[in-house]
């Protein structure tokens, strides 16, 4: 790869807890396609705190990354980290999506142009999530194609409930009540579509679709991606067979290295109080009726 040329970028948006993690894992599995895990987080995470890289290892002293920041950079730094977390204060903000124009755009996105082509790979995928930065690449002149993963706000919100320990260091991860987790819910939904106005590529997915059919599915989304028909042979039937991974940040399931059942986690039905229900069926109306999450089955 040139030192001009950017691989092919596939990057996840929607809001945490969605199915983002499961699709990059999956997608991951696929022959020259590198997942990287939430990019946009890389910076403080990884560089700042040294948490650890998908594979286990902390991020400072793992290969894959180790190589990654010395193509792009000359080496992962402080000065570095801190510069792009000023950037990101400045530029990547949702409010911004409008007119995401700012003097110092080109200097953020230029970034993660070289850490992409640093990866060294056909296709790599970002699962930031965050509508806004998809908006500062494509506004970079960035050809990322978006995949928007939606999940049904009410599993959404009992997912944010619900106490999740994180396997780095075993505290608590962040816990959003149900009001909160619609709120959130519907913004970032409502500024991922946005993103076709600003000029960007757009793929919806479902996670309950995809859990219905991976195989089915993931064919179909990789025919939307322009990539090419893909073996599935790490896939039989609802198991898949997941080999290591350098994903910077993400949800417990990065971490995760063989046979994973895929079935639809569906415990909000029964975990989900009445009133809390009422209050997200009323806060995400009428983004819930466009995905199709009209009723109590979706």
């Amino acid at each position: 790869m040139t030192e001009t040329t950017v691989p092919q970028v596939i990057y996840l948006g929607g809001l945490g807890r969605s199915g983002t993690t499961l699709l990059e894992r999956l997608l991951g599995e696929l022959p020259g396609v590198v997942a990287l895990g939430e990019v946009v987080h890389l910076w403080e995470r990884g560089v700042l705190a040294a948490e650890l890289c998908g594979c286990g290892v902390v991020f400072p002293a793992c290969p894959f990354w180790g190589r990654v920041g010395k193509t792009a950079f000359g080496g992962w730094t402080r000065r570095l980290a801190e510069r792009m977390l000023t950037l990101r204060h400045r530029v990547d903000r949702t409010r911004r999506i409008a007119r995401i124009d700012h003097p110092d755009l080109a200097e953020y996105t230029r970034a993660y142009r070289r850490l992409y082509r640093a990866a060294d790979a056909p296709v790599v995928i970002d699962s930031s999530k965050h509508a806004s930065l998809a908006c500062c690449l494509v506004a970079s002149g960035l050809d990322a194609h978006v995949v928007h993963v939606v999940r049904d706000p009410r599993a959404v919100a009992h997912s944010w409930a619900r106490t999740v320990h994180r396997p780095e260091d075993g505290r608590p991860m962040t816990r959003w009540s149900p009001a909160r987790t619609a709120v959130h819910w519907s913004a970032q939904n409502a500024a991922l579509e946005l993103l076709p106005g600003r000029g960007a590529r757009v793929t919806r997915i479902r996670y309950e679709d995809l859990l219905a059919d991976p195989g089915a599915t993931l064919k179909g989304l990789a025919v939307r991606l322009g990539l090419p028909e893909p073996e599935l042979g790490f896939l039989e039937g609802r198991t898949a067979r997941l080999g290591p991974s350098h994903t910077a940040s993400g949800n417990p399931m990065r971490f995760h290295v063989g046979n994973v059942e895929l079935r639809r986690d569906d415990s909000w039905r029964s975990g989900l109080a009445d009133g809390d229900r009422r209050v997200v069926d009323a806060l995400t109306w009428p983004l819930r009726a466009r995905y199709g999450y009209t009723g109590v089955a979706a």
